[in-house]
C-alpha cells in the first residue's frame, strides 16, 4: 500500500447569485437600496458581458425602481423590450460619441446628440424623457449592439462629460479618459436628470464597495498544502 498522502478533492465553487451572477463574496444584492425615480431604466446587456465579476449593470439596476435588465443581442422594438407601447421619441440613449462630440458638451455635462452636433438648450429637450437606456458590454460589444438595433435611432442620443475618472483606475484599460463603467454613467446622467444632487454618490457607493472586496481578495495569501 503507498504512503502517499492521499487529499481530498478541493470542496467546489459556490454557486454564484441568481441575481447579479457574482459569487457570494462579490454580491452585494442583499445591500442595495432602491430609489424612486422619475425616468425608468432599461439596460441592454452584450451576452458576453453578463457574467464579468465586476460587471456594474446589476449594481446599478438594482438600485433603480422598475429598472429591466435585457441579455441578448437584438429586439425588435422599444415597446416589445418594455412589453407596454412605448413612444421613443420620449426615451433618451446614452451614446457613446466621439472624441470631438464629447469635447462640445461642458465638462461634467449632458448635452442631446442632433443628426450633425451637440443640440442647443439640452435640457429643455431631454425635461420631458420617460426614460432612458444603457448598453453595457465592451465598447466593441456595445458597437454590435448599436447596429443590430434599428430602432435606437428612434431615441435621443444622449452625450456624457464625466468630470471625473472611472473608479476602475489600472483595473480594467479604457479606450478613453472619460470612459465609465455602466453603473458611473448612469449614476451620472440620474443625478443630473432627477435633480437630486445626492442620488450620483449613492448610487455609486455599492460599486465602491464592490471594487473594496475584489481588491481584498486579490491580498489575501495563497493556502498552503502541508507536504506528506
Amino acid at each position: 500500500m503507498s504512503d502517499d498522502l492521499i487529499l481530498p478533492p478541493p470542496p467546489p465553487p459556490p454557486e454564484p447569485c441568481p441575481i447579479c451572477g457574482k459569487p457570494p463574496d462579490l454580491c452585494l444584492c442583499a445591500d442595495l437600496t432602491l430609489e424612486r425615480t422619475r425616468l425608468q431604466l432599461l439596460i441592454l446587456q452584450h451576452p458576453q458581458e453578463q457574467d464579468v465579476e465586476l460587471g456594474t449593470a446589476r449594481l446599478l439596476s438594482g438600485q433603480i425602481e422598475g429598472a429591466l435588465v435585457k441579455v441578448g443581442l437584438s429586439w425588435p422594438s422599444l415597446s416589445k423590450l418594455l412589453g407596454r407601447q412605448a413612444d421613443p421619441k420620449r426615451w433618451g440613449v446614452l451614446f457613446m460619441g466621439s472624441k470631438e462630440e464629447v469635447a462640445k458638451v461642458p465638462r461634467g455635462g449632458i448635452a442631446v446628440m442632433g443628426r450633425k452636433d451637440i443640440l442647443p438648450d439640452s435640457d429643455l429637450v431631454l425635461a420631458d424623457l420617460e426614460g432612458i437606456v444603457l448598453i453595457d458590454g465592451t465598447w466593441s460589444q456595445a458597437k454590435t449592439l448599436w447596429w443590430r438595433n434599428a430602432w435606437l435611432l428612434k431615441l435621443r442620443r444622449i452625450v456624457i462629460h464625466p468630470d471625473f475618472r472611472s473608479a476602475y483606475g489600472t483595473i480594467r484599460k479604457e479606450p478613453r479618459r472619460e470612459s465609465v463603467s455602466t453603473l458611473e454613467a448612469g449614476a451620472f446622467v440620474f443625478g443630473k436628470l432627477e435633480g437630486d444632487p445626492g442620488l450620483q454618490e449613492r448610487l455609486l457607493e455599492p460599486f465602491e464597495e464592490l471594487l473594496k472586496r475584489w481588491r481584498n481578495r486579490r491580498r489575501r495569501p495563497a493556502k498552503v498544502v502541508p507536504e506528506s
